[in-house]
């Protein structure tokens, strides 16, 4: 039953599809506000998402990406190389290049040391406890930022949340809600400021109108550039870790 006011659920499905003899993971999603079918590239998974707007079958999508498998290869042999959380790699680090050392005999969880990401424990442990470290940074900065942004144009941000997203850097909820993603802490800060300032100016325009882009501007310390960044590098960031 459709309830009034209450939008449609956004309706996903998993498959493979062999494409250049091997196997590539494929998000077929139903989505409401879809208008035509759209394939992307997700570097996260190594895999494609192809978006299905209303009226279009599971067969339509599933028969575009395999129209387009050769367009597929291209885009994934072309993804950036991933960089594991695991000793002797180099990581990005609030604009700092971090080499991470494995530290089995030291007592605590991560800190750092001159240019050195240093983790304790156990070595099968070592990449979550670095997330987990990262994830509180993050959180920690965000939270300073959103404060300070939002008192400046006289408004109170609701609950932050810290995700693993893979389409959007932030978003702000209706009730003033905002969610950012933890990959924020391997950017330069003035990417992470853009970003913040982006979600706090929802707070006062809820569209991406010109009064809203105006106010971006003013809270963040370099919003082209910041753009600029993200457009460039942002996709790197989904392959580390």
């Amino acid at each position: 039953m459709n309830v009034p006011g209450r939008r449609k659920p956004i309706r996903e499905k998993q498959h493979t599809i062999d494409v250049g003899g091997r196997s590539v993971p494929l998000l077929l999603r139903h989505h409401p506000r879809a208008r035509r079918l759209i394939l992307k590239i997700d570097a996260e998974t190594d895999g494609a998402v192809v978006t299905i707007p209303p009226g279009t079958t599971i067969a339509d999508g599933l028969e575009m990406a395999k129209r387009q498998s050769d367009w597929i290869v291209r885009q994934l042999d072309g993804l950036p190389r991933r960089v594991p959380f695991e000793d002797g790699r180099r990581v990005p680090f609030m604009g700092q290049d971090l080499l991470i050392r494995h530290m089995p005999a030291s007592r605590g969880t991560v800190w750092i040391e001159g240019d050195t990401l240093c983790v304790a424990g156990q070595a099968e442990h070592l990449a979550r406890r670095l997330t987990d470290w990262m994830k509180r940074r993050v959180r920690q900065e965000i939270s300073a930022k959103v404060e300070e942004k939002a008192a400046r144009i006289q408004c109170r941000a609701g609950r932050i949340s810290i995700r693993d997203t893979r389409t959007r850097w932030g978003s702000c909820t209706e009730g003033g809600g905002l969610s950012f993603s933890w990959r924020l802490v391997m950017t330069p800060g003035y990417v992470l400021d853009y970003v913040v300032a982006h979600e706090v100016a929802h707070l006062v325009h809820m569209d991406h109108g010109a009064r809203f882009w105006s106010l971006v501007e003013d809270l963040a310390a370099d919003m082209k550039g910041a753009k600029h960044w993200i457009d460039g590098q942002g996709a790197t960031l989904h392959r580390i870790g």
